[in-house]
C-alpha cells in the first residue's frame, strides 16, 4: 500500500496574521514612537516647573484650527485604510480615489499650520520667546517634516494606484505606507491635546 504524504494543515488564523508592510519600517516606527514619547515626558517635566508661562502662552494658540487638523488628519487615516481594504479586497479602479483624498487632505494639514505659524511669527513670537514655544515649534515642526514626508510616499503610492499596482497579490508597498502614515495621525493625536489642551 503506497504511503501518502501530505503537508501539515496550515492554521490560517495564524498565518494570517502580520504586521503589515515591510517589517524592517516598524523598527522606525518604534523608533520614532520612543523619540517622541521622550519629548513628551520631557514637556510634561518642563511643564510642571512653568505652569503660569505655559498656560499664559498655551492660551495663544488657536484651538479651532488644532481640532481642524486633527480632524485633516483622522480623516485622511480613514481615507488610507479605506485604500487598503480596496486593494486587498482588489478593487483596484478605487484604491487611487481614496488615496487622493488622503493627498489632499494632507495638503490641508500643512496649509492651516502656514497660516497658524505666520500668524505666531507676525506677533513676533518664535521658537526663543520661551520653554513652551521652544517645546512647541520643535515639535510640531518635526510632525511637519513628517507629515510632509508622508504626503510624498502617498503620491507615490496614488502615482502606482493608478497603474492598478496594488491588488490582494501585492499589498506591501502600500501597507507600508499606510503604516507611516497612520504613525503621523497618531503622533498628532498625542500633540493635539499635549500642546492645545493640557491644563
Amino acid at each position: 500500500m503506497p504511503i501518502e504524504l501530505t503537508a501539515p494543515a496550515l492554521d490560517t488564523d495564524k498565518a494570517g496574521r502580520h504586521l503589515p508592510g515591510d517589517p524592517d519600517l516598524w523598527f522606525l516606527i518604534l523608533a520614532e514612537l520612543l523619540t517622541f514619547g521622550m519629548f513628551f515626558v520631557a514637556y510634561v517635566g518642563y511643564r510642571a516647573m512653568e505652569p503660569a508661562v505655559f498656560d499664559a502662552s498655551q492660551r495663544t494658540l488657536d484651538r479651532s484650527l488644532g481640532v481642524i487638523n486633527t480632524l485633516l488628519l483622522l480623516t485622511s487615516s480613514w481615507a488610507v485604510v479605506s485604500a487598503v481594504r480596496a486593494a486587498r479586497a482588489d478593487r483596484p479602479q478605487v484604491v487611487p480615489r481614496y488615496l487622493a483624498g488622503a493627498i489632499v487632505l494632507g495638503f490641508g494639514f500643512m496649509v492651516i499650520k502656514y497660516f497658524e505659524y505666520s500668524a505666531k511669527f507676525a506677533a513676533g513670537i518664535s521658537l526663543n520667546t520661551d520653554t513652551f514655544f521652544n517645546f512647541y515649534f520643535a515639535l510640531t515642526m518635526i510632525h511637519l517634516g513628517h507629515v510632509v514626508g508622508g504626503t510624498v510616499v502617498l503620491i507615490v503610492l496614488w502615482s502606482n494606484a493608478r497603474n492598478g499596482r496594488y491588488h490582494s497579490g501585492n499589498m506591501r508597498g502600500i501597507e507600508s505606507g499606510a503604516s507611516f502614515w497612520h504613525l503621523v495621525d497618531l503622533l498628532w493625536i498625542f500633540l493635539f491635546p499635549l500642546l492645545y489642551l493640557l491644563r
